[in-house]
């Protein structure tokens, strides 16, 4: 049976975000931090072994497929910064069109850092995609 690697663990945030080596990245990763928390109301999680999360909710496909996952989040990587949101949301594209540098992927926006986007329409895109998936899968 497929085993989910990205699971919420126990691991510590702030640990994490003390590990990241770039230190430019790190104040960004704090900073975002304290975007998502605000705007979710959640605690952050550790997803995995590098994915911050923000709340949760229970998947299941139409496969058969299910399993949890985080609302909302973001990872430092080395790269760029990645942005977790809610693939199916069709409001995103239009948000994104006024975000700043970046660049998607179906669930992924990444980013360099983020004097590169607006502050304020990352926040709306936090509180569309939480707000879809809570709708989406409700408890």
């Amino acid at each position: 049976m497929y085993e989910l690697k990205t699971k919420e663990t126990d691991e510590s945030v702030i640990e994490f975000i003390e590990n990241v080596d770039n230190p430019k990245k790190r104040e960004d990763a704090y900073r975002l931090l304290d975007i998502f928390a605000e705007v979710t109301g959640y605690e952050a999680k550790m997803w995995g072994p590098s994915i911050i999360g923000f709340g949760k909710y229970h998947y299941k496909y139409k496969t058969g497929h299910e399993g949890d996952a985080p609302l909302v989040g973001y990872s430092p990587r080395k790269a760029k910064i990645s942005l977790y949101f809610a693939p199916g949301d069709s409001e995103r594209d239009n948000l994104l069109k006024d975000f700043g540098k970046h660049t998607t992927g179906k669930a992924c926006v990444y980013i360099n850092k983020l004097a590169d986007i607006d502050v304020e329409i990352l926040k709306s895109l936090i509180q569309r995609s939480v707000s879809f998936l809570q709708e989406t899968y409700p408890d």
